[in-house]
């Protein structure tokens, strides 16, 4: 299937993600309103494009997707989380940690001003969270993502001293799990996130289950202790 051409302004649903061309290319257009955006974490799609480019929207096949149970901490790291190094705090710094996420990326970034703008946005809806990791009132760690019932989409992270972005990702991950969270969806698979429980599943499984799960009333509102 060709991918469809959105209108900027107009919402409708987007295109069945199962008919998305080889690469999971599902739409090219539109915007990036909060409505759309919504739209499309219900529906399993995601934009990512790059700068001088117009919206591109995706559902990759397969999958990344990491279930709270099954989030993997090595005992380096359990013995990181009892020192509890740094400060943690939630939507404290939002836009911030977007903008350390797109910076010092030697292919370039998809996390441009107006990407920034919308998930700023969705952020003051309280549809999407940071994760902000602190030492000495300095920003060194972060993780972003979208929130959709139990559902969450794990966007970016970023770190500036070693295991700040991992004790980001745990805390979240935990965090979620506390208030009902079930999936966490990281996108496309990297080694370093299976080696901390993250599986890929065919995207046919996964937008099995979405429904579902964003259907679900979840508050996040507060984080656990990291260790």
């Amino acid at each position: 299937m060709l991918p469809s051409l959105l209108t900027p302004g107009v919402i409708e649903d987007f295109p069945d993600p199962r008919l998305a061309d080889e690469e999971g290319l599902v739409a090219v257009g539109g915007d990036l309103s909060r409505e759309r955006l919504l739209r499309a974490y219900d529906q399993g799609v995601f934009p990512w494009f790059n700068e001088g480019t117009p919206e591109l929207w995706w559902s990759p096949d397969p999958r990344a997707v990491l279930r709270p149970d099954d989030l993997h901490v090595s005992q380096s790291m359990q013995r990181v989380l009892r020192k509890n190094p740094f400060e943690l705090s939630l939507n404290q710094a939002f836009t911030n940690v977007m903008v350390a996420c797109s910076q010092d990326r030697e292919d370039g970034t998809w996390i441009l001003p107006e990407m920034v703008e919308a998930y700023s946005d969705l952020n003051d809806h309280g549809d999407a969270h940071s994760v902000e990791v602190w030492e000495n009132g300095r920003l060194i760690g972060g993780i972003y993502g979208v929130q959709r019932g139990a559902l969450f989409a794990g966007e970016s992270m970023f770190h500036r001293r070693p295991n700040a972005s991992k004790v980001a990702l745990i805390v979240l991950v935990r965090s979620l799990a506390a208030v009902g969270v079930e999936l966490l969806d990281v996108q496309m698979m990297t080694p370093h996130l299976a080696s901390m429980g993250v599986v890929s599943i065919p995207r046919a499984d996964y937008l099995a289950q979405i429904a579902e799960l964003t259907s679900k009333s979840v508050c996040f509102e507060s984080l656990v202790d990291p260790d």
